[in-house]
């Protein structure tokens, strides 16, 4: 077993954590909060510290198999907070020869109209599509040179037990279906859309930190056949045995009426295209290299609602 880093400490960097540890692996989780007001878990050590002081993480990194980044800045500090923490990466995983696992998502490629493959170009129009193309591509030319060692798995909207904030099948919509009441959509609810789920994210960062063969490029982490938002919806319904609910899209000068006073919605403005239209992931690719596979979708469904039940009970 070895001695694994995890950046952040979202729904991701929490899954990945546990998974390590109950694979018997040594998990440190670095966040700015360290252990304060968390609950000790069997194998995970919570150290407080700054992942973008480069100095700091590659310290306190030594000796590590993989640094998986699983940190993700609030949407509107972006541009200020991923090109230090992202440097700082590549700094500890240079200094220390462990690999970087980088935790990605599908905004690199910008609007296409078809399922998206790793092989696309990454043409992203808009400043956050741009930006976490630009991320990539810096570890990736970091490893071509013989650097780091470094591997990028991407992911769809992700959703899943621990997943509360930000993800739109999360808070905004399961408490509410499981009351009862109407759901909003932000885009079109009946667009065909991939949703990863969650403890496949942290199966595929942890699978490929251990294989060299997928280092130096992205894989998409292999995810179910897209569904659209009133599917999902209505499958999540039928799995909490509650009566249908109604799926309604929020009209676009509401979403930005309530983007003036909210950052999160101000900021989805620039991927909102991602629910207007089929937005679809292909992780064949991935699927034809690797062991992981995407959860049975009734699974998925199951869990989910049965975190949220108890999370509700609580």
């Amino acid at each position: 077993m070895s001695f694994h880093v995890v950046i952040g400490y979202g729904p991701a960097g929490a899954a990945t954590a546990r998974l390590l540890a109950e694979q018997g692996h040594t998990v440190k989780v670095f966040t700015r909060s360290g252990a304060a007001g968390r609950t000790p878990e069997p194998g995970v050590e919570h150290v407080a510290l700054d992942a973008s002081d480069a100095r700091r993480l590659t310290g306190a990194a030594d000796g590590a198999a993989a640094i998986h980044g699983c940190a993700a800045p609030p949407y509107h500090r972006w541009a200020a907070d991923w090109p230090p923490l992202a440097a700082s990466l590549c700094a500890a995983a240079e200094a220390t020869g462990a690999v970087l696992v980088m935790l990605g998502n599908l905004y690199g490629y910008g609007p296409v109209s078809v399922p998206m493959t790793e092989d696309l170009p990454l043409a992203a129009t808009g400043p956050k599509g741009r930006l976490r193309a630009g991320l990539w591509e810096q570890a990736r030319t970091l490893h071509e040179q013989g650097r780091i060692k470094a591997v990028e798995v991407r992911a769809s909207d992700f959703f899943g037990p621990g997943v509360t904030d930000g993800g739109h099948l999360a808070a905004r919509v399961v408490p509410p279906l499981l009351r009862g009441k109407p759901v909003s959509a932000l885009g079109d609810p009946d667009a065909p859309h991939s949703w990863t789920y969650l403890p496949d994210v942290a199966r595929a960062l942890v699978e490929v930190a251990g294989e060299e063969r997928a280092w130096g490029r992205a894989w998409h982490i292999p995810t179910a056949p897209p569904r659209s938002v009133r599917e999902m919806v209505e499958r999540l319904t039928a799995q909490a045995g509650g009566r249908p609910v109604a799926v309604r899209r929020i009209p676009g000068p509401a979403l930005a009426l309530a983007g003036l006073f909210s950052p999160l919605l101000r900021e989805l403005k620039e991927i909102r295209y991602q629910f207007e239209h089929p937005f679809e992931v292909d992780a064949s690719a991935y699927e034809a290299s690797f062991a992981v596979r995407a959860t049975p979708l009734d699974e998925q469904l199951k869990e989910t609602v049965d975190w949220w039940t108890a999370r509700q009970a609580r």
